[in-house]
């Protein structure tokens, strides 16, 4: 049976209460004064609270209090505490979107990627609710742009495992469709886990998705764009008008073989990305036409 709270957050949960409340309240001064107190100071990472119990960490970044925050951060709170449901503060703030407070987190040296033993991941969150730079400070400070949920969903006819491109699409948030490709995600992307892909029938990849869910054709071109496999998906002609584009798009693509600038583009970015620096296209010594060229980046035109 799961233990909500320690022996020790029992004996001393009106402290922690009290905490919490002056947190949640966001008198940053009071909670200062608070914590320069013994009986409070070491109850600064113990969960109380109804509900999802978690630390005053977790209370300050819920309703996107960044002074209490930083105050509790300045007195040792832990970075890496977790709830009941093993979120971290920076799930709590990703989900909250309260962007000055991930990056209070991350600069903190908050783990991108949440707690493994949590069921999602601050990526598939972002990604999900579509929150565009919540998205991009997390792949900038190293987040697994591949990341994966460890539950399942269900489609009208299959289950398959999300990523965080998946996601995107799905919601129809196009800039972060776009961004998770610029960081490295796999346009193949499927569950790379054994064990899981074992329990579904007929594993669909992020293309076979969007043609599913009759996702517009600029996902489609995305995909392709950033080296999908074309010969992938087994298609099923609907008679949704974006899909019947899409399904020309992707027959047209099988016809024609990538321009060797494509297929070089593809292969400098994968090593890139092989090598950990996916992110770091606009720190390389190059020319910015060859970075604008590896970034997607259309070059401007010039008026004669």
């Amino acid at each position: 049976m799961l233990r909500l709270r320690t022996s020790e957050e029992e004996s001393n949960s009106s402290e922690i209460s009290r905490l919490r409340h002056v947190v949640l309240q966001n008198d940053d001064q009071l909670v200062d004064e608070m914590l320069c107190q013994e009986i409070y100071k070491k109850v600064i990472n113990c969960r109380g609270g109804w509900g999802i119990a978690g630390t005053p960490l977790h209370a300050a970044v819920s309703k996107g209090h960044l002074s209490c925050l930083q105050v509790l951060l300045a007195h040792g709170a832990l970075v890496e505490c977790v709830d009941v449901k093993a979120q971290t503060p920076l799930f709590a703030a990703v989900r909250g979107k309260y962007l000055d407070c991930v990056l209070a987190l991350l600069r903190a040296g908050a783990n991108p990627n949440g707690n493994p033993s949590n069921n999602g991941s601050p990526v598939l969150t972002a990604a999900r609710e579509g929150d565009v730079e919540i998205l991009r400070q997390l792949l900038i400070h190293g987040a697994e742009v591949n990341s994966r949920s460890k539950v399942l969903l269900w489609t009208s006819s299959a289950r398959v495992s999300s990523g965080p491109l998946y996601l995107a699409a799905v919601y129809g948030h196009m800039e972060c469709f776009r961004l998770l490709l610029l960081y490295g995600a796999d346009p193949d992307y499927n569950c790379g886990d054994a064990k899981l892909l074992s329990s579904v029938k007929q594993p669909k990849t992020v293309l076979e998705m969007c043609l599913r869910h009759g996702c517009s054709v600029e996902y489609i071109q995305l995909l392709i764009d950033f080296g999908a496999n074309v010969y992938l998906p087994t298609l099923i002609i609907e008679k949704s008008t974006k899909q019947n584009e899409a399904v020309e798009l992707l027959l047209r693509e099988r016809g024609n073989p990538k321009a060797l600038t494509s297929q070089c583009r593809l292969a400098v970015r994968r090593y890139l990305k092989k090598i950990n620096k996916i992110h770091c296209i606009e720190q390389l010594e190059m020319p910015t036409s060859l970075k604008n060229f590896l970034l997607y980046k259309t070059p401007p035109l010039i008026v004669l």
